[in-house]
């Protein structure tokens, strides 16, 4: 009783902390630094537990298991494993990767260990079919890796992983899963990766978005990583918005909780993607230059000023650098960038004009 009593009060903590994100009167910051991760997951619906953290976890009672959308990174790995097997809902059996990137897959290996200890089944991971493609090029590219995300996330000791839990199932563009008393839909889509599936549970009206939502403005611009697609992303987020989720669990940030809520976050996430898509499209079209495009380009300001919408993680401005990189190419129609000296002389040139390097310096 006392037990069952917690838990109510762990839920209705954080469905009151949610409240005040979505009414933008609290920030992310407690949930990303853990402070709902317990021991235990909260219970978000009678078969819905969710593991809050940097990278979330859903996990789904089957009434024959569990299935897990995600698995987290492996800072969260041990506790997730001890969350999930607190769940009561029987074991591991399979675990969706939304994508590959390495916030979202690290989770798996203590189910697995668990598995091999006991001489049982590991659990099935699905993905679509381009997830190896892309642990194959972490692989090969991990010392790049490894220095870019040093850079990016302030972490001057971080390397990069080169061992990576594979998928067992792929799919291309479409996968229904029946486990237990529930479906499973799962849908490709192209948004911040190419790699990405978001999935739909209709008996319990939930959708789970991986990082097609993410409490943030969309991360379809990031400068040190490769191509995004934002317009397959407004898509995508269409095409949820059809579904009539009664609640949304985001790859990153808390829960949204009501089909009023869930409709307006996909709908202001697919305008907010459109709107720079379209103005970018309609410049390129008129032979503008990048730079006047990325000048031209005004994104919406009442959809920044969305809680789940501010430009904390990207740049409107990058998202249009990475559509004139899709649909245009890497030239920005500036003749002098086309074979330009290398960086080095051009400086020394510049420290020249200026009457010499300490002139420049003062200047």
């Amino acid at each position: 009783m006392t037990e069952h009593k917690e838990r109510g009060t762990q839920h209705a903590a954080y469905a009151d902390y949610i409240d005040q994100v979505w009414q933008g009167t609290e920030t992310l910051l407690p949930h990303l630094t853990g402070t709902y991760s317990g021991s235990e997951l909260v219970r978000l619906r009678d078969r819905v537990g969710f593991f809050p953290a940097f990278a979330n976890v859903a996990a789904f009672d089957t009434g024959d298991g569990v299935v897990l959308v995600d698995s987290g990174d492996f800072r969260t790995a041990d506790q997730l494993h001890e969350a999930v097997t607190g769940f009561g809902a029987g074991p591991l059996r399979s675990v969706v990767y939304t994508h590959g990137h390495v916030d979202h897959v690290f989770g798996v290996a203590p189910f697995d260990q668990e598995a091999d200890e006991i001489g049982g089944p590991r659990p099935e991971v699905i993905a679509h079919e381009a997830v190896p493609a892309r642990f194959d090029r972490y692989i090969k590219t991990a010392d790049y890796n490894s220095w870019i995300n040093r850079r990016q996330f302030g972490v001057p000791s971080l390397e990069w992983p080169t061992t990576y839990r594979y998928p067992d199932v792929v799919y291309r563009d479409r996968l229904t899963v029946r486990r237990g008393e529930l479906t499973f839909e799962l849908v490709h889509a192209r948004g911040e990766t190419d790699d990405h599936t978001y999935v739909w549970i209709p008996e319990l009206r939930t959708l789970c978005t991986g990082d097609l939502f993410i409490w943030n403005a969309p991360n379809a611009g990031n400068p040190q990583k490769v191509q995004r697609y934002p317009e397959d992303w407004a898509r995508a987020l269409r095409a949820m918005q059809e579904l009539g989720a009664e609640l949304l669990l985001p790859g990153h940030g808390v829960p949204v909780v009501g089909s009023d809520r869930v409709h307006q976050a996909l709908d202001d996430t697919a305008r907010l993607l459109e709107s720079l898509c379209e103005q970018t499209r309609e410049l390129m079209n008129a032979g503008h230059r990048l730079d006047a495009v990325i000048h031209g380009v005004k994104a919406p300001e009442d959809l920044l000023a969305k809680p789940y919408l501010h430009p904390a993680y990207d740049e409107p401005e990058f998202v249009v650098r990475n559509l004139w990189r899709l649909w245009g190419g890497w030239y920005d129609q500036n003749p002098a960038h086309l074979k330009p000296a290398p960086e080095a002389d051009v400086a020394a040139e510049f420290a020249r004009a200026a009457g010499g390097a300490s002139a420049l310096a003062l200047r």
